[in-house]
């Protein structure tokens, strides 16, 4: 018997496993949860495995905030071959010699630290007039790119042997991993591809704290509900601004606040009486509502009908 869907608030972080889409992957949580909404942070390839914070219910309002956060990998990088789609996934276009020393590749990856220009590839979602840049590549067809700025905070080895590298990158949002091994590898001069891809971190969550599928498996479902982190956990980074509920009343009600916090102006995450109610900008003096919990504007729809 197909066990009823429920109301559940929060977030979970989840260790997608390889094969999976993060689609997949997400409806799977979604079902052991019994959560009638959930939606997630950012997709990884079926191909890459790793941190994917998955959202339910109110959450999903506010995962913006990790699309917009910088990520940490774990890329294993396959030196002397390159292929079509840049991964593992593609067929094998051209194959070289290997010949890098140790000096020769630690000024590479200095090179590649700090901001740089990357060529969106062609095997991604990036659009292209209303239609994903793949599917351009699945019809043999190449389109006219702009390289963009995108950041390097960190880029270390791990490990070296052979013709493969594993690295660990912390980037900006919008860097392709794959393009980043192939750069790497003309700058070599031997070419490469990325042969796998970990997600271990975004913004200040961590891999370490996440659950893989046979681990929610295991639980009940109190002993998943345990793991659910609040949803004020997604904008932690934002100054926090406590208000009353009179304050928070008019917000819900769509009226600006007249309010100085002595900071500068941006977003704010806010509070009642220490409980989480929503985001709201703050600009010129003036506090605007952003994004709501859904019981704070069905609390101030009852106030407008009595």
């Amino acid at each position: 018997m197909t066990r009823s869907k429920r109301v559940l608030d929060g977030v979970l972080l989840f260790d997608k496993p390889l094969q999976l889409s993060s689609n997949v992957a997400l409806q799977k949580v979604r079902r052991l949860f019994r959560a009638e909404k959930a939606g997630h942070t950012g997709t990884l390839d079926p191909l890459a495995t790793g941190l994917l914070p998955i959202c339910f219910g109110e959450a999903t309002k506010f995962t913006h905030a990790l699309l917009d956060a910088d990520k940490r990998y774990l890329a294993t990088v396959r030196l002397g071959q390159r292929t079509s789609t840049g991964d593992a996934e593609g067929e094998v276009v051209e194959q070289r010699a290997v010949k890098v020393d140790a000096e020769q590749l630690h000024q590479v990856l200095r090179a590649f630290t700090g901001v740089i220009h990357q060529l969106p590839p062609m095997y991604s979602a990036l659009k292209y007039q209303g239609k994903p840049l793949y599917e351009y590549f699945r019809q043999g067809e190449t389109v006219e790119r702009a390289a963009r700025p995108v950041s390097i905070h960190e880029l270390n080895l791990q490990h070296w042997a052979g013709d493969e590298l594993v690295l660990d990158v912390r980037c900006s949002k919008g860097t392709y991993i794959r393009t980043l091994a192939e750069d790497i590898g003309e700058a070599l001069g031997c070419g490469a591809h990325l042969a796998g891809l970990r997600r271990t971190g975004i913004g200040d969550f961590h891999l370490g704290d996440a659950l893989t599928l046979p681990q929610l498996e295991a639980m009940d479902e109190a002993g998943r509900d345990a793991r659910l982190m609040p949803l004020d956990s997604l904008v932690l980074n934002l100054p926090k601004l406590e208000l009353d509920a009179v304050q928070a009343g008019r917000l819900a009600q769509g009226q600006r606040l007249a309010l100085q916090d002595g900071r500068p102006d941006g977003r704010r995450r806010m509070y009642v009486a220490e409980a989480f109610i929503g985001l709201g900008d703050l600009s010129a003096g003036r506090l605007s509502p952003d994004r709501l919990l859904s019981r704070i504007a069905k609390a101030a729809a009852g106030q407008k009908s009595t």
